[in-house]
């Protein structure tokens, strides 16, 4: 007879996320993450298979919660500069605040671009912040928030990618000027 499950499988991911998110994924040995979950080997593999299908799960964890934060918040706006200036400065802040965390998705981009299902959520994430920002941006156009020679979707791709770097410098503690700038910069690019 097989045993009972005796932990939250979803707790499970949330602490391999932290523990993967601020190690990576190389860096974190089986041990790390039996500590953190509170569980033994067996019971990991049993749960998940192996390390790398709970790094996965794990950013996928991350990818959803934080790419869904952004759709909501651009989605539910009348008002699309003042949304994406919060959403980029919330990004800067959160990186000011604990740098050597960084971002999740950045990191997962830099360190395993080379594993195919990683490079494939990294690329789905960025497909839809890119969609959801073309879908902001078209919408703002529209109501003549953003004038009609600007192309949503270029704009998308350039505010998708300075995204990305945004959390890059932030890593590499260019400091609050510095990433307070760029964010003003990248704003008036709407104009």
């Amino acid at each position: 007879m097989a045993r009972t499950r005796e932990f939250d499988v979803d707790q499970a991911v949330d602490a391999a996320m932290e523990v993967f998110w601020r190690g990576g994924y190389a860096a974190t040995s089986l041990q790390d993450l039996t500590a953190a979950l509170g569980i033994g080997s067996g019971s990991l593999y049993a749960a998940f298979g192996s390390k790398e299908k709970l790094y996965a799960r794990a950013l996928e964890r991350y990818t959803s919660r934080n790419a869904a934060a952004l759709v909501a918040q651009l989605e539910s706006t009348d008002e699309v500069r003042p949304a994406l200036r919060a959403a980029l400065t919330a990004m800067a802040e959160a990186d000011l605040c604990d740098p050597d965390r960084g971002c999740m998705l950045v990191n997962a981009a830099t360190e395993r671009a080379s594993d195919p299902a990683t490079a494939e959520q990294v690329s789905a994430t960025l497909r839809l912040v890119e969609s959801t920002i073309t879908g902001a941006l078209e919408r703002a156009k529209a109501r003549g928030e953003l004038s009609a020679d600007k192309n949503p979707t270029e704009l998308a791709r350039l505010l998708t990618t300075f995204m990305q770097g945004l959390r890059v410098m932030g890593q590499a503690r260019a400091g609050r000027e510095f990433v307070e700038s760029a964010v003003a910069a990248a704003m008036r690019g709407l104009d």
